[in-house]
């Protein structure tokens, strides 16, 4: 047995005791079901812990997470996890967090191959083509690639609030916000991009469904 896995379980068993000490029924009261109001799409990045990063405790945050944060149309995983978010659990906020330093984000803006992965980047290069003339207007190339994340979490959440999940909510009266951050892993701290919506008079008339 290597030392790592040999450390990450006594680690689990160290962090089970912590938790009884604080709380002899915390593992009780968890196992009753879960109702987080909010839904953490995120880049599967290991420096970003949602519930870290949100000062949140075990229950309060439902997490998606896959390369570069994407809300793809034909995930059905991602599809999935929000449909139950939204409704079953009620969540009633869905953040899209992305990150600088992202190394999907950096690819996107190459053209090296990296396997099966070039497929899912594919979606990424596609917002890089949409904003191509806003972003080739930066010098800076460290600029640039903050810029492009902080534009691949806009075009994330309007994704989100084009789905007939989302839209659906919506229209049966469901209290249910989006919203987009950038976490910073040279700060610690988010940057809220104020790119919110909350209704279907919010999207632009083309992408409103008649459910």
């Amino acid at each position: 047995m290597s030392e790592f896995y040999k450390k990450i379980l006594d680690n689990n068993k160290k962090w089970v005791e912590e938790k009884l000490s604080q709380d002899p029924n915390f593992f009780k009261d968890l196992s009753q079901g879960q109702t987080p109001p909010l839904l953490w799409i995120g880049c599967s990045d290991s420096r970003v812990p949602a519930n870290e990063i949100t000062g949140t405790k075990a229950g309060e945050v439902f997490v998606h997470r896959n390369i570069a944060n994407m809300v793809v149309h034909s995930d059905m995983n991602m599809l999935s996890v929000l449909d139950y978010a939204v409704n079953v659990l009620k969540v009633k906020h869905v953040i899209v967090c992305g990150h600088y330093g992202c190394g999907g984000i950096k690819a996107a803006m190459g053209n090296n191959s990296f396997g099966v992965i070039d497929n899912w980047i594919r979606h990424i290069k596609d917002i890089y083509r949409l904003n191509k003339e806003k972003l080739s207007s930066i010098e800076n190339e460290d600029e640039r690639f903050n810029r492009f994340v902080e534009l691949n979490v806009k075009e994330q959440v309007l994704n989100l609030a084009k789905t007939s999940i989302v839209q659906g909510a919506w229209k049966e009266g469901q209290e249910l916000y989006l919203h987009g951050w950038v976490y910073g892993l040279n700060s610690g701290y988010v940057t809220d991009l104020n790119v919110n919506f909350s209704k279907n008079e919010d999207l632009h008339e083309l992408y409103q469904l008649d459910i």
